[in-house]
């Protein structure tokens, strides 16, 4: 997967029938690859079957975050994997990191969430807007799984409204001092590093390199989630925590350098969804054959059938949209509303089949034995963070319009 990895490609040739029915590709998708990137998915595949899908109905039963798997994702080449080689990343393209996070999120939402927030929204924006000294200091840290970062903009009364925050840094000579609060930050109880998003005293919005340890910084917990309860998820409190000059990101500030960074994490979550689309369809489709009611398997009835043929239907058509963006992300050409589509649809495309596979599971679908209804709780979360399913539509709406409904 990457210069950590040395990974061996799988030799053997299935048949298409299976190949569809172990990983659906119904319009042989994996033409359309390189061969770099089937080694990246047959590479993270294997990991989330030795790492991941073991232990992971324990450790969402139990709201539990396994702190070793950072150090894993991070020897695996899961961390900044477009972020260039000499700073640590994998210097990929986008369409092996947007298989790397379908591949994880098969696994569950919330290890996803933990490598997508690392690399998309603290790697990426120090990479593009910190200075050299800040790349060489933090990135190779964050690439190896030594330190765990978080990003900071939401705020407990700003969250689809980030340009409302409160958050604010004043010049006190040789540092800043900086007060507020964030909230519903993955990773922020176990993580080293935070990117903070503040406001200077002229209003003006700049991304600050916040470490674990500052005074006055403190990161509590969240409890009592119902979603992505195998993710660490708490607030970040700022009481006059004192920042070095040289922490704040000259590269860029204002609003956008934060929605950059949540661009990057939207099109890792579009092809993220899809895994946990594939994950519910795989098991249904497995648990449809072997289930006999009235004498005969249910995958022999006609409404378990159609909507089989519904799953396989949205998987395909959100395949081709990720493939497609993934080239357009890899010649710079991808727009903010392009990357919003593919977000809202398949997200709500991987929920409403989550919900389906849990009906179709019975009642069996509410038990540990099958990941469909801890997928479907991850996914309420998914379809609401990093900007909601309205928000999108409303994206795209300022597109095809012009008219922007947020103000």
């Amino acid at each position: 997967m990457s210069a950590k990895t040395s990974p061996s490609a799988t030799n053997s040739k299935k048949s298409s029938k299976q190949d569809l029915f172990e990983h659906p590709d119904f319009y042989a998708i994996d033409d359309l690859l390189t061969e770099e990137h089937k080694l990246v998915r047959n590479s993270i595949r294997d990991f989330v079957k030795r790492e991941i899908s073991p232990f992971v109905e324990y450790w969402a039963q139990h709201a539990h975050f396994p702190q070793e798997i950072v150090k894993k994702f991070g020897d695996i080449g899961a961390f900044g994997p477009t972020i260039p080689t000499e700073y640590g990343g994998g210097g990929m393209d986008y369409i092996s990191y947007g298989i790397l996070m379908q591949e994880i999120e098969r696994g569950d939402s919330g290890m996803r969430s933990t490598a997508s927030v690392q690399g998309s929204l603290v790697m990426y924006p120090i990479y593009k807007f910190g200075s050299e000294s800040q790349r060489k200091k933090y990135l190779p840290k964050l690439a190896s799984g030594e330190w765990l970062g978080c990003f900071g903009l939401t705020e407990p009364d700003h969250g689809s409204n980030p340009a409302g925050m409160v958050t604010n840094f004043k010049d006190a000579g040789d540092h800043y001092i900086l007060n507020g609060a964030k909230m519903w930050i993955s990773n922020a109880p176990f993580a080293n590093v935070a990117v903070v998003w503040a406001k200077n005293e002229q209003g003006r919005i700049h991304g600050l390199i916040v470490e674990r340890g500052m005074p006055g910084f403190s990161a509590p917990e969240t409890h009592h989630k119902w979603s992505l309860r195998a993710s660490a998820t708490g607030e970040l409190v700022f009481d006059n925590v004192k920042v070095p000059k040289e922490n704040l990101l000259p590269g860029k500030s204002g609003l956008g350098a934060p929605l950059m960074c949540l661009d990057s994490a939207r099109y890792g979550i579009a092809w993220g969804a899809i895994g946990a689309a594939m994950d519910c369809y795989e098991s249904i489709r497995k648990y449809a054959a072997e289930r006999i009611q009235f004498g005969k398997p249910i995958a022999s009835f006609q409404l378990v059938q159609k909507k089989l043929a519904e799953m396989l239907t949205e998987i395909t058509k959100a395949q081709l949209i990720n493939w497609r963006l993934g080239t357009l992300m890899n010649e710079g050409k991808a727009t903010t509303a392009q990357i919003s589509l593919a977000k809202r649809n398949n997200v709500q495309v991987a929920l409403a089949i989550a919900r389906d596979a849990r009906d179709m599971h019975g009642a069996m679908g509410i038990t540990g034995e099958y990941p469909i209804m801890r997928h479907m709780m991850n996914l309420e979360s998914v379809i609401t963070y990093e900007g909601t399913n309205d928000i999108h539509l409303l994206i795209l709406g300022n597109e095809i319009t012009k008219i922007s409904a947020f103000s």
